[in-house]
């Protein structure tokens, strides 16, 4: 397989970078290839399944095993990209703790049965990616500005959702969702999506929507829909970028 690659969103607007080693992030160490696992099992941290053709499916790590060689997936078997995944011979596991995305490459796939569940086993990954966004600055609204994200979803004929941002950065948006609405799933790409972040500053953008976490306790409690920004224009970026620092300058005056 492929070693994994970084979206160009992900790389910092400098252009004084230097060039992007994936070595550098390899992790081959059982200690910490484990540790970072764990993480994904006790969190119950979800991740994204995915293939070269665009097959994305959602799932979380049930057990990690170095001592069998396996990993144990959440699967279900109703589902038709499960049935596709296993028959796929180029998978790829995605997920994120905090700022950390993490990437591993899954061999010898097979989907098994149980009298009570189905699961995907998987080979222990002999080495995993870790990759720390650096450059995605995350910044909350400040003021008493409130930043919105309108969209069409494609399961709701003739009807927008209007969700507010909680965070953003240069390479992802936070958004918010009060309503009982389970309309939304790991690696979905959700085109044309107009943010407003304040008066003078809209983005039109394609995000891929990478997790989904409930926060809170009812009745307060809402959905947190953490998204990827997809191919922003140069415009889109400039726009973006300027309006993260104005946010950045406004933080550090209200804490004075």
């Amino acid at each position: 397989m492929t070693s994994p690659t970084v979206s160009s969103n992900a790389s910092s607007a400098s252009a004084t970078d230097a060039p992007f080693d994936v070595s550098e992030h390899r992790v081959r160490t059982l200690v910490e290839i484990r540790a970072l696992l764990k993480q994904f099992v006790d969190g119950d941290v979800p991740l994204s399944l995915t293939t070269p053709d665009g097959l994305h499916y959602a799932t979380s790590l049930w057990a990690e095993d170095p001592q069998r060689g396996v990993l144990v997936f959440a699967a279900d078997p109703r589902d038709d990209a499960v049935q596709r995944l296993a028959e796929s011979h180029e998978v790829m596991a995605t997920g994120y703790l905090d700022s950390v995305k993490v990437q591993f490459d899954l061999n010898d796939l097979v989907l098994v049965h149980g009298r009570s569940a189905s699961a995907f086993n998987a080979q222990y990954p002999r080495e995993v990616y870790r990759f720390q966004r650096r450059h995605a600055y995350r910044v909350r609204p400040a003021g008493r500005s409130q930043p919105h994200a309108v969209l069409s979803h494609p399961d709701l004929a003739r009807r927008q959702i209007d969700l507010r941002v909680i965070d953003i950065s240069n390479t992802g948006v936070a958004l918010m969702l009060n309503e009982e609405l389970n309309l939304f799933r790991s690696g979905q790409l959700l085109p044309e999506v107009v943010i407003e972040l304040d008066a003078s500053t809209w983005l039109h953008v394609t995000l891929r929507v990478m997790h989904i976490s409930e926060v809170g306790l009812s009745p307060t409690q809402y959905r947190r829909i953490g998204c990827e920004l997809v191919d922003l224009s140069p415009g889109a970026q400039r726009d973006l970028l300027r309006y993260l620092d104005h946010t950045q300058k406004r933080h550090r005056l209200l804490t004075l």
